[in-house]
């Protein structure tokens, strides 16, 4: 199964993105790539991890977060993303 990836903008809800990260990891085998591009694109899912992490909490999980790097495409343009991968520990 192909990981799934979330892609996030500057504009986007962290608390319905932290919704969608904790139901995905649940139907995911425990493992999601949020992609973010720019500084405000990142900053919401990072807010974004951190109250998916309060959800989590509550059953006991903890959830990890390893960031790096990947590429998009925006408006046919490659561009540098910041992938912040999400694995229940």
């Amino acid at each position: 199964m192909a990981e799934k990836v979330l892609k996030v903008s500057r504009n986007t809800n962290p608390k319905k993105l932290a919704g969608a990260l904790f139901m995905g990891l649940k139907e995911n085998g425990g493992s999601i790539v949020i992609q973010a591009v720019g500084a405000g694109a990142v900053n919401q899912a990072v807010k974004a991890v951190a109250i998916a992490r309060g959800m989590s909490a509550v059953s006991g999980e903890e959830l990890v977060l390893i960031p790096g790097f990947g590429d998009a495409k925006i408006q046919d343009r490659d561009v540098t993303a910041m992938q912040l991968k999400v694995k229940v520990a």
